[in-house]
């Protein structure tokens, strides 16, 4: 009981935080700044044009990429005259969402692409996505352990079971499992301390096993950062990139994918999500 409470106070600081730190903003466009083209006055009436002067966008998680676009339009034009507080605000929004294993980094990861660039934005990407899951291995290891094995006792034994046969090439299982997620990767960082997986191997097969989930998603929110038109998508620059991103989703795990059939025991563990729908459709093919 006393770990639960010592996670719900920790969970309650953190919140705290974040509200404060996102309900004291400086001053913000209202939404008809944002989408009116500049130099065009809008043909409402003084009412519409009032109120929607009166109304700005709030600050919430994106959870789908109208959202997002809002979210990135809001955020570069405060980051104009307050660079520093946005990165502050963004690296502890993603932190709080990785810390405690809350769906959504994508969002973020995307974010981070509109925001900051490709390459600014990846860098800040890896840093963060590595420091909240090693954060979230430390919360796990402090106050959930016992909590974990009851809720999911069956998953924690195959994990336990698979740990102790790569035992002795354990980084690169534990990468496998980051490129090829048999198992969602907030499910990982929280049993890696039951694991009795060390920690400087957890953070660097994170920072290394998550570099090219973070890059698509980066490159991805760069790009659409920038898409105004159907003629953007199909411009050479666009497909190019998207090419890029194909390239790099694509050898890594290939490589890994390669070295884990002759060096990785995996012979009873199945894949987590679309790569399991591919080998299920494989498999009624074959019939």
């Amino acid at each position: 009981m006393r770990s639960v409470w010592g996670l719900f106070a920790v969970v309650a600081a953190a919140t705290f935080y974040l509200y404060v730190l996102s309900a004291f903003l400086p001053p913000g466009p209202p939404r008809a700044q944002l989408h009116q083209p500049p130099g065009e006055p809008g043909a409402r009436d003084e009412d519409s044009s009032a109120r929607e002067e009166e109304e700005e966008l709030r600050l919430r998680f994106p959870s789908d990429l109208e959202n997002l676009r809002d979210l990135a339009e809001l955020l570069k034009f405060y980051k104009q005259k307050h660079t520093g507080y946005v990165f502050v605000l963004f690296c502890s929004a993603y932190l709080y969402k990785q810390s405690f294993a809350i769906p959504g980094s994508s969002f973020l990861n995307m974010l981070a692409g509109a925001l900051f660039g490709p390459w600014h934005g990846l860098l800040i990407a890896c840093t963060l996505t590595t420091v909240g899951s090693t954060n979230c291995y430390l919360l796990s290891r402090t106050f959930g352990k016992r909590h974990v094995i009851r809720l999911f006792p069956e998953k924690v034994r195959m994990l336990q079971r698979k740990v102790e046969e790569n035992r002795s090439s354990l980084f690169f299982f534990l990468l496998f499992l980051r490129f090829f997620p048999m198992t969602p990767n907030w499910f990982l960082n929280v049993t890696s301390p039951i694991l009795n997986i060390p920690i400087p191997m957890f953070f660097f097969s994170v920072l290394i096993g998550l570099i090219p989930y973070n890059f698509i998603c980066v490159r991805t929110g760069a790009i659409l950062s920038k898409i105004t038109s159907l003629d953007d998508i199909f411009s050479w620059g666009t497909l190019l990139q998207l090419l890029l991103i194909a390239c790099v989703a694509l050898l890594p795990g290939a490589v890994i994918r390669r070295y884990s059939q002759s060096y990785l025991k995996l012979d009873s563990m199945q894949p987590n999500g679309p790569s399991k729908q591919l080998e299920e459709i494989n498999h009624l093919k074959s019939r």
